[in-house]
């Protein structure tokens, strides 16, 4: 159990654990609780989260249940502390407002962060949510408890050697391309190494995943987002986060990553929050162009 010792949204601190809607590492019942199926040091465990009176309690099932009960509360953001968060602009600022229960999570394991941010790059969110629940579902094991049986199971993602093993054709069929299933491929050959970064601080532990090629910067920030709860690691290369930042905070729809950055500059230490507000506060740019052309390489 952990009680915080301000407001606590379930949905806002765990969605972005969340890859899509038929993400089977992850579910969210009628009943306000949050399901987590992941692989810990320990071995697979399912978490059960729920908020009783301002109050978050959890249940495990599984080798890794006592890993992830300990590390609940900086699941649930005990490491962050939003107070430090000072708005220097009026859409943040309601953004905030709207949402008190915002807090960082931190999971503390980086490969189910990473792999799935692989699978991210360059496609479109739907394919890749597509190859992570195929490659998932195909690969891992059923989630342990009451979540791994009925007609909609819960899986845990794959051990590293599993991933090492998976056919070309597979990848393939899930429609990944030779160069993220190569990236992955060369991440979980390492895999030990890339799950100490864990205890490393951002900055470090982005360095560490970017000596593996095929990941960069946009991948790095994607995982220690969410592995670290790290507050400043700002996501740069990305298709669409600079014009909604640049539209927020200036009116230019256009911006690029340089004027992201410089517009973010009030909030060092804290760019990735303020980021997230941005995107939670709805103030983005009517869409012009059409959206990315979605590939399937496995019906080819």
């Amino acid at each position: 159990m952990w009680k915080p010792a301000g407001p606590l949204d379930l949905g806002l601190v765990l969605g972005p654990l969340r890859r899509g809607a038929g993400d089977p590492t992850f579910r969210a019942t009628r009943d306000g609780s949050v399901w987590r199926a992941s692989l810990t040091p320990a071995g697979p465990g399912t978490l059960r989260v729920a908020v009783y009176g301002g109050e978050a309690r959890g249940e495990a099932w599984g080798p890794g249940a006592e890993w992830l009960l300990e590390r609940l509360p900086e699941l649930l953001g005990s490491a962050d502390d939003p107070s430090v968060f000072v708005p220097r602009h009026r859409v943040v600022a309601a953004a905030r407002h709207r949402r008190p229960g915002l807090r960082l999570t931190r999971t503390g394991l980086v490969l189910e962060s990473l792999i799935p941010s692989v699978l991210e790059q360059k496609v479109t969110t739907d394919e890749a949510y597509r190859a992570w629940r195929l490659l998932v579902r195909r690969f891992g094991e059923r989630a342990p408890g009451p979540a791994g049986v009925g007609e909609r199971p819960m899986w845990v993602m794959p051990a590293p050697r599993t991933w090492a093993l998976i056919p070309s054709w597979e990848w393939h069929k899930a429609g990944v391309d030779d160069k993220r299933a190569s990236t992955i491929l060369r991440a979980v050959r390492v895999a030990a190494r890339l799950e100490q970064a864990a205890g490393m601080a951002a900055e470090a532990a982005q360095a560490r995943l970017e000596v593996v090629p095929g990941v960069g910067p946009w991948t790095s920030a994607e995982t220690v987002q969410r592995s670290h709860g790290a507050a400043d690691a700002v996501t740069v290369g990305d298709l669409h986060l600079p014009g909604i930042v640049g539209w927020a905070l200036a009116g230019d729809r256009h911006a690029d990553d340089e004027v992201m950055l410089r517009l973010l500059e009030p909030y060092a230490g804290q760019r990735h929050r303020a980021a997230r507000l941005i995107l939670l506060s709805g103030h983005t740019p009517a869409r012009r162009a059409p959206r990315m052309t979605r590939g399937d390489i496995g019906r080819l």
